[in-house]
Formats: structure tokens, C-alpha cells, sequence
């Protein structure tokens, strides 16, 4: 069947119908976005999908509401929003539409059904209260889509269907880049590995290129690895590792006689033709050549074994 329209309420607007709409609208180009409260409009039917309104959820009718009772729930029993319904019924065939690998599609939609739809149904619902943010709520996605609503004395009858075409393309943009970059752990993950086990036991990782490495780090239970050296534009980076994704604290700083220091200062401190760079907080530290930067990170290595075996 031609889906030919795309249906949710007129008015103002939330982030899940506007999530939902990236979703469709990417699937269907050709369909109409229809913004109403008309009956005839919200009721099921022939090529029409409904989300967000008509009081219904039934997949087979193409009708995405979770405003009725019962209230549609995960297996955990979590409420949906209609993003988390549409997530379920259309997510993987958006991933497709992404050309996300066949290999990757559960693993991608899982993570991002619990990173980021998850949190937008549990705002819209009321089981999440925003202020679980602390000082970064006025900063979540849930907030900040919704902020692209028309002022309130903005009584133009027109207002909230072009503040919604508006935030489309904004919406589509945060969910595109967030698969992406979901996308890229997954090809970064392998390359890691690879990495890991030429390194062996070498305290040093060396990485072709900049990318995400903890994730893999961790599930390869690389423990002994302290620092991460890859080229960065015509230089060379040396990186520390986080000890987790939710903290600063890395498993070793750079010595902290660089800190701060730059070119011949550095050079003079460390003792390595080519250091260039040395960030204040300890965590990266730059050179010129490949061979500078290895040099540099083996140095860290020392200190780092030094300190911990003075402990």
C-alpha cells in the first residue's frame, strides 16, 4: 500500500510527533504532513499513518496514539510516546534507509531506542521529571525542540505549522548524527581490536586516525593500556584513557612537568625534539612526527609506573 498522507495534531507541537515525523517523512517522502484534529482526518485509513492522535494504538490500522487507556508499554512497562511507538514499527526500515549494515541494525536500533527514544517517551509521559538534568534541563533534546514553538502572543493562525516545518530539519539533524555517530563506534570498535591485539602487552595503543576507543578498550578487557597515540591532521596526538564514560579521571595523567608548556619549553622539559603541545589538565599532548609522540607517551608510561609503584 502508497502511504500517501502522514497525520498528527495541529497546535502546538512536542518532541515525540516531531521525532516521529523525522522518521516518516524520511520513509515517505512522497506523503503529505498532515497537522489536524478534523475526525475524518484521525481516523484510520486508507494510506494514512496517525501518531500522536486518534486515541488508538493499532499497528495493523497504521494508528501510533498513547494518550488512551490502557496506555501502550515496553515489556518493562515503561509508557510510549508515539516516538517510541513509531520507533518500534518503522526504526529499523529508517536505519535501512540511513544504509546502516544489515550486521549492525539490531545492535544500532537497540541503542538507539534506550540512548535517546527511551528519554524522550519518559519526558513526554511525566515519568521522567526534566529536572533530573540539574542545570543542563534547559539543554536536553526534549526541551530544546520544543523551544522552537512560536511565542505565546504569537496568534498567527499560521505559526505553529511553520514553527514545525521549521524544527523538522533541526529534529532530523540530531537524530541523523546521533545514528551516525552510533554507525562509526561500531566500525571504530573493530579497528580498536585489531589495534589491541597487535599492541600485545605494550602499555601504548597506536590508532590510525582519531576515534572512539574506550568502548572497545573495555570490552577487549585491555586493562594494562595507559595511553593512545594516533596522527591528528599533520601531527601526532598522545591521549589518555578515561577510566569511564562518566568520568574525567583518566587510569594515568601525562607527566605533570608538561603541563601547559608548548614547543621549545616542551621540548626542553620532556627532552623530545618535535613536542609541540601539552594540555594544562594532563590528557593530551601533541608533537610533530610519529616518532615524537611515541617517545613522549613511553615517558608517560615510565612516570605513570613510577608513581604506582611509589604507592
Amino acid at each position: 500500500m502508497t502511504i500517501t498522507h502522514l497525520v498528527t495534531h495541529s497546535g502546538g507541537f512536542h518532541a515525540d510527533e516531531l521525532l516521529s515525523s523525522v522518521i516518516l517523512t524520511r520513509l515517505f517522502p512522497q506523503a503529505a504532513l498532515v497537522r489536524t484534529r478534523d475526525s475524518g482526518w484521525i481516523t484510520p485509513g486508507e494510506g494514512k499513518i496517525i501518531y500522536d492522535v486518534g486515541r488508538d494504538y493499532d499497528a495493523a490500522a497504521r494508528i501510533f496514539d498513547h494518550h488512551q487507556r490502557p496506555v501502550p508499554t515496553r515489556d518493562d512497562d515503561q509508557p510510549y510516546s508515539s516516538f517510541g511507538l513509531i520507533w518500534r514499527h518503522y526504526g529499523h526500515d529508517y536505519l535501512r534507509a540511513l544504509d546502516i549494515p544489515e550486521a549492525d541494525l539490531e545492535a544500532i536500533h537497540a541503542s538507539f531506542d534506550k540512548s535517546f527514544v527511551l528519554p524522550i517517551d519518559q519526558m513526554d509521559n511525566g515519568t521522567m521529571n526534566p529536572s533530573v538534568a540539574g542545570p543542563l534541563t534547559s539543554l536536553t533534546i526534549s526541551v530544546l525542540l520544543e523551544s522552537l514553538k512560536p511565542v505565546f502572543d504569537n496568534r498567527s493562525p499560521e505559526a505553529d505549522d511553520q514553527a514545525f516545518a521549521r524544527a523538522l530539519p533541526i529534529a532530523a539533524a540530531f537524530v541523523e548524527a546521533s545514528i551516525a555517530n552510533k554507525a562509526a563506534k561500531r566500525r571504530a570498535e573493530a579497528i580498536v581490536a585489531k589495534a589491541i591485539a597487535e599492541a600485545g602487552p605494550s602499555r601504548i595503543l597506536e590508532l590510525p586516525m582519531g576515534m572512539p576507543f574506550r568502548s572497545a578498550i573495555d570490552a577487549a578487557g585491555a586493562d594494562h593500556l595507559l595511553f593512545v597515540v594516533n596522527p591528528r591532521d599533520s601531527d601526532w596526538s598522545i591521549g589518555g584513557i578515561r577510566i569511564s564514560g562518566d568520568s574525567f579521571e583518566q587510569r594515568a595523567d601525562l607527566p605533570a612537568a608538561w603541563a601547559g608548556l608548548t614547543d621549545a619549553a616542551f621540548e626542553e622539559a620532556s627532552g623530545v625534539q618535535g613536542a609541540k603541545f601539552c594540555h594544562n589538565g594532563l590528557f593530551i599532548a601533541v608533537a610533530n612526527s610519529r616518532e615524537a609522540a611515541m617517545k613522549l607517551a613511553e615517558l608517560a608510561v615510565q612516570e605513570a609506573e613510577r608513581a604506582t609503584n611509589a604507592a
